[in-house]
C-alpha cells in the first residue's frame, strides 16, 4: 500500500512538472501589455506553423540601422478564421505592423494588426478588414485569396 502511494505521488509530481511549462508558454508575462508599437517594415519570412505563426521583418531604426524583428500570432487554424493565409505575406512585402513588444526590449512581439501593401488590414484579435463594405448587410467583403 505504501509503495503504491509513493508511486502515485511520484507520477503526479512528474505530470505536474511537465504540464506547468505548457501553461507558462501561453502566458503574456514576457510582453509589455501596456505598450503598443506601430512600425513600417519589410517582410523577410512568414512561418505558417503550429503552435504559433511567426512574421519576420526588417525595420530601419532612427539611426538608419536595420533591425530584424520577429512577431507571433496564434496557430494557423485560429488565424484562418481571421482572414490570414499561408500566402498572406511574401518576402519583400512592405507592411505596417502594430504589436505588443517584450518587456526586455528585444525585437520580438505579439501581433495585433498588419496593414498589407494593398491596404487590406489583418487583425490578429478580430476579423479581416478590406477596402470595401457592403452597407446593406454590414458585412465586409472578402478580398483575400482563400487557400
Amino acid at each position: 500500500m505504501r509503495k503504491r502511494a509513493v508511486s502515485l505521488i511520484v507520477v503526479a509530481l512528474g505530470l505536474l512538472s511537465v504540464s506547468m511549462p505548457l501553461f507558462a508558454h501561453h502566458g503574456t508575462a514576457v510582453f509589455d501589455t501596456k505598450k503598443m508599437l506601430t512600425m513600417k517594415g519589410v517582410v523577410t519570412e512568414w512561418d505558417w506553423f503550429n503552435p504559433h505563426c511567426l512574421l519576420q521583418f526588417d525595420v530601419k531604426n532612427e539611426g538608419g540601422q536595420v533591425v530584424h524583428w520577429i512577431a507571433e500570432t496564434q496557430n494557423p487554424a485560429n488565424m484562418v478564421y481571421k482572414g490570414w493565409r499561408k500566402t498572406s505575406f511574401k518576402p519583400g512585402d512592405e507592411i505596417t505592423i502594430t504589436l505588443v513588444p517584450t518587456k526586455n526590449g528585444q525585437p520580438f512581439g505579439q501581433i495585433k494588426q498588419v496593414v498589407l501593401p494593398n491596404g487590406m488590414t489583418l487583425e490578429a484579435t478580430g476579423t479581416v478588414t478590406g477596402e470595401t463594405t457592403d452597407s446593406s448587410s454590414g458585412s465586409k467583403s472578402e478580398n483575400y485569396s482563400k487557400q
